[in-house]
């Protein structure tokens, strides 16, 4: 398994908001659904599904799935990165997913409250990537999330760096995404942000950040976020 299948598939991940749900029909035959898809803080898929549907009739007998997230605006969506990651799927508590969730999908806070409706997460075993034709790897779960041990700083102001740089910042955020991550011209605003990263998002569109290195403060998170709208620059200047 290499490091760089490992972030190919965390981008993956991060930057979908739509994905296949495969669950399991009581008989045992497969059933597919499309469902729109955020993370939880650790990078698991997040998702907020009605009771009614069948998908959760179907996870409420066997909580066995699987998702397929693939990249998007690629010419041959066959040559394009895709992974099926394989695990369960569990309620999962509104307070820790639901901020994080309709940021992504803001249009859901119309039913997120619903009683029939309610968020789900799903703990990755195992990621099988595909790349195109003969580049095809298998990654375990453990190495696609974000490691937030010893990042209790970090953790609780997330919120104000999020909200600092898109009030203050907003040009280094746009920097980012179309110097650093090579997407169009937008209105970009940061998403989310992780020891390991941070999402930003423009529209429908969503793209990955990766740091050069694992920060775990806000000091740290500063000196990152200042070298890298440095770098963009300097491209701008190139």
């Amino acid at each position: 398994m290499s490091d760089t299948a490992a972030l190919v598939i965390r981008r993956l991940i991060r930057e979908a908001r739509f994905a296949s749900l495969a669950t399991l029909e009581a008989g045992g035959a497969p059933y597919a659904s499309l469902v729109a898809v955020g993370t939880d803080r650790a990078g698991r898929p997040t998702l907020l599904i009605s009771r009614l549907a069948r998908h959760t009739r179907n996870i409420g007998a066997d909580e066995r799935v699987s998702l397929l997230v693939s990249a998007t605006g690629t010419p041959d969506p066959l040559d394009a990165p895709r992974a099926s990651l394989l695990g369960r799927i569990a309620p999962a508590p509104a307070p820790d997913v639901r901020a994080r969730y309709l940021a992504r999908h803001p249009a859901a806070e119309g039913y997120a409250d619903f009683t029939d409706f309610g968020f789900y997460a799903v703990d990755i075993a195992e990621a099988h990537l595909v790349q195109g034709f003969g580049r095809i790897v298998d990654v375990p779960g453990e190495a696609l999330l974000s490691n937030w041990d010893r990042a209790d700083e970090l953790a609780a102001g997330v919120e104000g760096v999020i909200a600092h740089m898109n009030a203050d910042h907003a040009d280094a955020v746009r920097l980012y995404a179309t110097e650093l991550l090579g997407a169009p011209e937008g209105a970009w605003r940061m998403l989310s942000l992780d020891p390991d990263g941070c999402e930003l998002t423009n529209g429908d569109l969503v793209r990955r950040l990766e740091f050069p290195r694992r920060v775990a403060d806000l000091g740290a998170v500063r000196q990152e976020l200042v070298a890298l709208v440095q770098e963009a620059r300097r491209g701008t200047a190139a």
